[in-house]
């Protein structure tokens, strides 16, 4: 074997302290608890630092990193303009009683680079935005009834749960309803049976569940939902939380030809500094007024500094072509390297944020087997979600990657006695 296995020795003793003070360890789908890291003797469990494309773990290892944070990192971790611009902020002040005017500056260029913001409210986790999202719509058309994609994901809120999750309560979510990505007839019917009672359409830009291959939208899908959510005095709602900026700086909906009436963004906005927005059309802009919400650090001002530095950058570098580039050379070289291995690997969504699996394998574990391999020799992703693309990773990362793939698929071919 050409690449060293990493030892992780002080992250099991950091783990075990953890465990005595913390729920799980690590809480939330970052913890090992959750299944995310199979099996997890793979995979680090804390950081140490990172800057750029890498991250290092608390034994020392170096990992290029294709899950950026879950998704916030998309110039490189720590990238001196944007953290900068915070420095300057804190030197000014961060939560103050009353909030700063860079509130206004990051507002206004949001809604300048955004297409369809006429106005924006901050605040810190994409589920407060899409919670927000909802009761906006709910209040603009004093209907119950939400509609959403089958398999998505909004956030922790109870009403983007299912019966029978912990904690979960049967009136929080009876009024949910649910169809199919793509499926116009699904979706016709849906409308049909719940007439004058659906307040929202909240949809992701393109179907991006976890476990599953993505799927991209068909050419007349969003026309013809844009066209009868208007017919029906339905709000149309894009949850970019996970999209937002890496599709389009101007917004996923102008990525896919129509207009949205409120978007949901968080992850990328500021580079991995708190911050979610949810922009509207003018006609909700007096509901959203309406509707109280609000919370203690939703005005901190270092985020917004932050988030201004980001957004000038990333437009001026029209990141969304960079980090789709990019996706697409990396995509095309796993592809091969799987080949010349004897797999077939199946790569679907968006190339800067793509989701991948091997063909035929059913149950996944031998695709689980290749990522847990990949990342003991330093390249981080995970077998069940799709990975991001950040503007700071090279062709020398991508390469490394290439050869660390290589390794990894021959491992598991002489496992599984694959040819």
């Amino acid at each position: 074997m050409k690449f060293k296995i990493n030892d992780y020795t002080k992250n099991g003793e950091l783990f075990q302290r953890a465990l005595k003070v913390i729920p799980g360890g690590v809480y939330g789908h970052q913890g090992p608890s959750e299944g995310c890291a199979i099996p997890i003797t793979a995979f680090p469990i804390f950081s140490d630092h990172a800057k750029g494309s890498y991250f290092w773990d608390v034994d020392g290892n170096r990992f290029i990193d294709y899950m950026c944070a879950y998704g916030p990192n998309i110039m490189g971790y720590n990238d001196d303009d944007v953290d900068a611009a915070a420095i300057e902020q804190i030197k000014l002040g961060n939560c103050v009683t009353s909030p700063s005017k860079v509130l206004v500056d990051f507002a206004e260029l949001f809604c300048d680079t955004v297409d369809m913001a006429d106005w924006v409210f901050f605040a810190k986790n994409g589920g407060d935005v899409t919670s927000f999202s909802i009761m906006i719509a709910r209040q603009a058309t004093s209907r119950k009834k939400i509609l959403m994609l089958k398999g998505s994901y909004h956030g922790v809120a109870p009403w983007t749960q299912k019966l029978g999750c912990g904690g979960i309560l049967e009136e929080e979510v009876t009024n949910n309803l649910y169809c199919k990505f793509n499926d116009l007839e699904d979706f016709k019917r849906v409308v049909a049976e719940n007439k004058g009672e659906i307040a929202c359409f909240i949809t992701t830009p393109y179907s991006h569940p976890v476990f599953e291959d993505n799927e991209l939208p068909n050419a007349d899908w969003y026309k013809t939902v844009r066209d009868i959510c208007t017919k029906e005095g339905i709000v149309l709602i894009f949850d970019d939380i996970r999209c937002g900026f890496r599709l389009d700086v101007k917004g996923s909906d102008y990525h896919y030809g129509i207009k949205a009436d409120l978007e949901c963004f968080c992850k990328a906005i500021a580079n991995g500094y708190n911050v979610s927005a949810l922009a509207g059309i003018d006609s909700l802009r007096g509901t959203a007024t309406d509707v109280y919400y609000t919370g203690s650090y939703w005005l901190s001002a270092v985020p917004f500094a932050a988030g201004i530095a980001s957004i000038k950058k990333m437009r001026e570098m029209e990141i969304h072509k960079v980090v789709r580039a990019k996706g697409e050379k990396l995509e095309s070289g796993l592809v091969e390297v799987a080949k010349a291995n004897g797999f077939e690997l199946i790569v679907s969504g968006e190339p800067s944020m793509w989701f991948m699996r091997l063909k035929n394998d059913y149950s996944s574990m031998i695709h689980q087997e290749w990522v847990a391999e990949m990342v003991k020799r330093g390249v981080f992703m995970t077998s069940h979600h799709n990975q991001f693309i950040n503007s700071s990773l090279s062709d020398e990362d991508i390469q490394f990657t290439l050869d660390i793939a290589d390794e990894a698929y021959k491992v598991v071919a002489k496992i599984h006695n694959i040819k």
